[in-house]
């Protein structure tokens, strides 16, 4: 069983006992999340729109944290413009504990 959940403007395929790495959601480690927005099901069959509408996942916030460096470099030539600058995205990881469909 699966169900695709949307959180952080992204889509995610989960399944029972996953640990996946999302947008920051502000939440200490141990703590429990329900996501609401559960776009499909698979059970034997596909389930989608109205099928869905009360269905949630329930996960467990890991850790939370910061990803690699990435860095971010301008440069113009011949006018001597360069700028370097670096971004670490935040995450928070979870763990799927259950999906409720």
């Amino acid at each position: 069983m699966y169900a695709i959940i949307a959180t952080g403007g992204k889509q995610y395929k989960v399944s029972e006992g996953d640990i996946i790495t999302i947008e920051k959601l502000g939440v200490e480690a141990g703590e429990k999340v329900t996501f609401d927005q559960v776009l499909a099901v698979s059970d034997n069959g596909m389930k989608v729109g109205a099928d869905v509408e009360n269905a949630s996942v329930e996960a467990s916030v890991v850790k939370e944290g910061r990803g690699k460096k990435v860095i971010v470099y301008k440069y113009k030539r011949k006018t001597g413009y360069h700028k370097k600058q670096g971004h670490r995205q935040a995450f928070t990881q979870v763990k799927i504990e259950k999906i409720n469909a």
